[in-house]
């Protein structure tokens, strides 16, 4: 009998702080996804252009970008259990600057607001993803890692279903007459002040409600006892495992998909809503299909992982990966609602990528993993690259005879192309 099926994915003296880090999680999927529609929100309350609006993925995932290797090096020195208390204090204090964000009616303040909030989140992946990876049978590590990424959605679907039911349908910018139009840029200019300053307040308030659900969380796992690394070694040799990383092909590669895979989830993600207001619905409708999304998402996720058990993760990533280029073509080439649904049907095979393409380029890294889990993590910047682009092709109105926001999808067509290649490597020369 194959031994894998032996090991445990998690034992029972770890149970439940694999609870306890499994839940962050969800924290992050929720700031993730509650944070996507705004940039269609931001643009109509704030009136300022697709490209502009879409800043707001470039400062979430920009956050990543600056502090993974701080993050890394600053738990390579203490520890998991500080580097998650570290990650969920910053979490919280990005999540209440939204208060003076609002009362200012400045979208750059919104715009650092979450750029601290998402040094928080840098801190609790680099940290999250390795802790969970190391509770464990290696043999299991993916498996884990799956299993409680599984969460994350979780809190991804939350964080929609606010959202869609306390945001964009409280949105006084965003009710339309009986044609379809805003009311919203008909108004005077003291009309438009008056609806702002409430707009902003329906969108500050949730995310305020949350750095004090993040602050009691803090408080949980500081008086918690949490298991250390074993064997650990607090000597930080950066330049000599930088050079070691570099030089590990497998995992060069795998940062350059995450990159890829982070960039197709949050286009895939964020101008779900444009490409069915393009089609006459409006935000809060959109979003309705992007909670769809998500639960086809955490699905795929459940069942994926447990598909591992009985097949290569390496031949499923290939497979998930040709899957969502398929689905995409149908985005960009079929108009009408039928396009809607591919673009909902992507997110069945983008379920599985972040962990699988995590897990296995960080196998046998052994002591580089926590930098290692650094460099994935700042792959995530790829969330904060490709949307402003996509918002600007959007903007264009027009593409090659195509409505702009199909042509648009071409970008997460790419990044699957780029995610299948690295899926068929691991297969074939990475083994």
């Amino acid at each position: 009998m194959n031994t894998k099926t032996k090991a445990k994915v998690i034992s029972k003296e770890l149970l439940v702080p694999f609870i306890l880090i499994t839940s962050l999680f969800s924290l992050w999927g929720f700031a993730n996804d509650i944070t996507n529609p705004m940039v269609a929100a931001f643009k109509t309350v704030m009136e300022i252009s697709n490209a502009k609006a879409a800043l707001i993925q470039f400062a979430f995932y920009g956050g990543y970008a600056t502090m993974a290797i701080p993050a890394a090096l600053y738990v390579k020195r203490y520890s998991y259990k500080k580097g998650i208390l570290v990650g969920l204090g910053l979490y919280a204090l990005g999540a209440l600057l939204f208060y003076p964000a609002a009362k200012y009616e400045v979208f750059e303040f919104f715009l650092l607001s979450l750029y601290i909030l998402t040094f928080g989140l840098a801190f609790l992946e680099t940290t999250a993803n390795p802790y969970i990876l190391s509770m464990g049978d290696e043999e299991t590590a993916t498996r884990r890692l799956n299993l409680a990424q599984s969460f994350n959605p979780m809190g991804s679907l939350l964080g929609m279903f606010v959202a869609s039911n306390f945001i964009l349908t409280s949105l006084q910018s965003d009710v339309r007459n009986e044609a379809g139009d805003l009311i919203f840029t008909t108004l005077s200019a003291a009309e438009k002040a008056a609806i702002r300053t409430h707009d902003l307040a329906v969108i500050r308030d949730p995310y305020v409600m949350l750095g004090f659900v993040v602050i009691a969380m803090l408080l949980v796992i500081f008086f918690f006892k949490m298991p250390k690394r074993k064997d650990p070694d607090h000597t930080i040799h950066a330049m000599d495992t930088f050079r070691r990383l570099i030089a590990n092909v497998k995992y060069r590669e795998g940062v350059i998909a995450q990159v890829f895979y982070v960039a197709a989830q949050i286009m895939c993600w964020t101008f779900i809503i444009q490409y069915a207001e393009n089609l006459g619905i409006n935000k809060a409708t959109a979003q309705k299909y992007n909670i769809v999304a998500m639960a086809i998402f955490l699905s795929s996720r459940f069942i994926s992982t447990m598909l591992m058990k009985y097949m290569n993760s390496r031949v499923l990533l290939t497979a998930f990966a040709i899957g969502g280029f398929v689905l995409t073509l149908g985005v960009i080439f079929i108009q009408g609602m039928a396009g809607l649904y591919c673009l909902i049907g992507v997110s069945a095979f983008m379920s599985l990528m972040f962990p699988t393409i995590y897990g296995i380029a960080l196998e046998g890294l052994g002591e580089d993993a926590t930098l290692g889990a650094a460099g994935l993590v700042m792959a995530i910047v790829g969330g904060a690259l490709m949307p402003p682009l996509q918002g600007a092709i959007i903007d264009m109105g027009t593409v090659a005879g195509l409505p702009a926001v199909n042509f648009s999808f071409i970008l997460p067509l790419i990044c699957f192309v780029v995610i299948a290649i690295y899926g068929y490597r691991t297969l074939k020369v990475h083994l």
